[in-house]
């Protein structure tokens, strides 16, 4: 698997792991605050770490593609967890009455 070297931590880490701590260190909610949607975030971050996600790609091995694979699928399904808890959440938010003093005669 191929790893990059971080000059930040002048250490090696596999590439899965720098682009964690990358992407948890992105001030993505400052550009949410200025309007930028989330495509518009994605595309400056890769942008911001061109060169080091270039690195990746050079040896881009099978085991690097599945790990992808399964990053993907995760993301995806967590992406179905928040929908889920955001509807829950506007479910229950709705206020409901019912009026048991009308009854139908």
């Amino acid at each position: 698997m191929k790893k990059i070297k971080n000059k930040k931590y002048s250490k090696n880490e596999p590439w899965f792991k720098w682009l964690t701590r990358e992407l948890n260190s992105y001030e993505a909610f400052q550009d949410f605050a200025s309007g930028k949607n989330p495509e518009d975030v994605a595309d400056d971050f890769i942008s911001k770490n061109r060169f080091a996600i270039s690195e990746v790609f050079e040896n881009f091995d099978e085991d690097d593609k599945d790990t992808l694979d399964q990053f993907l699928k995760l993301t995806e399904c967590e992406f179905h967890v928040f929908r889920i808890l955001e509807k829950q959440i506007a479910s229950r938010n709705k206020i409901r009455f019912v009026d048991f003093k009308k009854r139908k005669r």
